[in-house]
């Protein structure tokens, strides 16, 4: 069995002569959670669409599951759950009917499970789908992709739309379904609080690329701020090298760094004589401070 559910390589996209993707290299081992970051604009969902084989890409290699992404069999298919930015489902079908109607293509379909979700996010069975609210038909959605305990959950931005309760809910289904390792987890989010709680890695992408991919807690070991406090005014010229962002008011200068090290902190107290604080940051502090320039 290959023991990669997601292997990109070098993929790049283009719509006429706009390039959303610019050579994207990401590979995911089976049984992580991965917590997928980036601005909007910055390739996500165009990465997960072509993941599922809805978006041809322009070079590069897509593989899922030991299968290109563009040629996926039902074999394939049938192991993985998405859940996309936009949900379309027939409006005229109740919600019971809607997962009667879906839980019929899957062989490996749980009912128990299925039916607990329904029962955990309160969907009303009897309504129909298309006066239902964003945020319902959201969780019937989520419904629909968890049912199956696919082996690959692909989740594009999966509770925006969600109350703080769904949302939880959702969070604690993650987290069962993957307590075995040997369920994937590739979900989109803004809210980094909800990755913190349960993604074990995470990938950030910017204008196109992956630019990080590990641990979430490498990430945090990495990226510090710093405060320093010189004896003297700091020049307006004042600067780190490969610095995120730098600001300087007098003698007192606060420089986020993509990596700090002993040798940074001698280097900058003896050149600026100056007191060094380090200071740790979150993943949302993270996110923003490699995002302002």
């Amino acid at each position: 069995m290959n023991e990669l559910a997601i292997e990109v390589t070098g993929l790049a996209k283009q719509f006429g002569a706009k390039e959303v993707l610019r050579g994207v290299d990401l590979q995911i081992p089976r049984g992580r959670v991965i917590g997928l970051l980036g601005l909007n604009g910055s390739g996500k969902s165009t990465l997960i669409k072509c993941l599922m084989g809805l978006l041809k890409p322009t070079s590069g290699s897509v593989t899922v599951l030991g299968r290109d992404a563009w040629h996926l069999d039902d074999q394939q298919k049938i192991q993985i759950g998405y859940v996309p930015q936009e949900i379309s489902l027939y409006p005229w079908m109740t919600v019971r009917q809607t997962v009667d109607y879906v839980s019929a293509f899957y062989r490996t379909w749980d009912t128990k499970w299925s039916d607990e979700l329904l029962r955990r996010w309160d969907l009303p069975l009897h309504d129909r789908f298309g006066p239902l609210s964003v945020g319902q038909k959201q969780k019937l959605s989520l419904v629909l992709a968890l049912g199956h305990r696919p082996a690959l959950l692909i989740l594009d931005e999966p509770v925006a739309s969600l109350d703080p309760v769904a949302r939880r809910w959702f969070l604690e289904s993650i987290l069962e379904m993957a307590a075995d390792e040997q369920h994937t987890v590739l979900f989109s989010t803004h809210i980094t609080s909800d990755l913190e709680r349960v993604a074990s890695h995470v990938a950030l992408m910017k204008d196109g690329k992956v630019v990080f991919h590990d641990e979430l807690d490498v990430l945090k070991d990495q990226v510090k701020r710093l405060r320093l406090e010189s004896a003297a005014d700091l020049p307006a010229s004042f600067a780190v090298r490969g610095s995120l962002c730098t600001e300087v008011e007098g003698r007192h200068a606060i420089v986020t760094v993509p990596v700090v090290s002993a040798e940074l902190i001698d280097e900058l107290k003896h050149r600026w004589t100056a007191d060094v604080a380090v200071e740790d940051l979150n993943l949302e502090e993270i996110f923003l401070e490699l995002h302002k320039h």
